[in-house]
């Protein structure tokens, strides 16, 4: 008999959770908070009153801590507009950082996916899901990343040439993979590179001759920097949006 009967087949059930703990996880408390707390009375469970420091829960549960329902919390991606001047970075000395612009609670576990140079603007995406971060920025999935740049000099008709076989950067060994060059004005373009290295598009210009005035970063993979965002802010991604990275590890 390949299987059992189906009234010998074991159904999944979460392990209860310490209550403590839960709550520690979804608010700012501290564990010494919680637990003076659950000695005043403030903490419910499901209509009771808990005392118990080592009490524990179960998946659906409701908990409550002075008449407010605490949620369980979710993962959180969500799209910023970085303006000149911040870094990406979660401290920094000298400069304001991208998570400065984040007014949201546990904004310190936030991962920045994606990084820019402190003078360059644009799209920045930002979550405390370490496997969907991974996936964008893995070297193994090539995402095309969009750069709106504005140069010193006239670009030239060949940079698109050059820029599509590969371009050898100073330090490096090997070539850039391929890149795709959009001319839209003497001075300005657009390019798409599916590849991170330091400083890359500046290195590239450079490389041709040319300098770097201005860098917009507007585009990671399908997700497009929202046009009404504006610089300084960020929006959460839409479900489509976060979707459109879930491709096989």
């Amino acid at each position: 008999m390949p299987y059992p009967p189906n009234g010998c087949i074991r159904k999944y059930r979460p392990k209860p959770m310490r209550l403590d703990k839960f709550i520690g996880n979804n608010t700012d408390l501290s564990r010494t908070q919680i637990h003076i707390a659950m000695k005043q009375g403030l903490i419910s469970v499901n209509g009771e009153s808990v005392s118990k420091t080592n009490a524990h829960i179960n998946n659906g549960d409701k908990v409550i801590f002075d008449r407010q329902t605490i949620e369980e919390r979710k993962p959180r991606y969500l799209m910023l507009h970085k303006p000149a001047g911040y870094v990406s970075a979660n401290s920094d000395s000298e400069h304001p950082t991208v998570l400065d612009l984040v007014d949201l609670p546990f904004k310190h576990e936030l991962q920045i996916v994606g990084r820019l140079d402190v003078d360059t603007t644009g799209l920045i995406l930002l979550t405390d899901d370490g496997q969907w971060n991974h996936k964008i920025t893995s070297p193994k999935h090539s995402h095309t990343k969009s750069y709106l740049v504005t140069t010193t000099d006239p670009i030239s008709e060949s940079a698109k040439v050059i820029f599509s076989e590969g371009i050898l950067l100073k330090g490096e060994t090997k070539v850039t993979l391929p890149a795709e060059l959009e001319i839209l004005d003497s001075y300005s373009a657009r390019l798409s590179i599916c590849e991170g290295k330091y400083h890359q598009v500046k290195r590239m210009f450079a490389a041709i001759g040319n300098h770097v005035e201005s860098l917009h970063r507007e585009r990671i993979g399908n997700i497009v920097l929202d046009k009404n965002l504006p610089s300084g802010q960020f929006r959460e991604l839409t479900d489509n949006e976060i979707a459109s990275f879930e491709i096989e590890s």
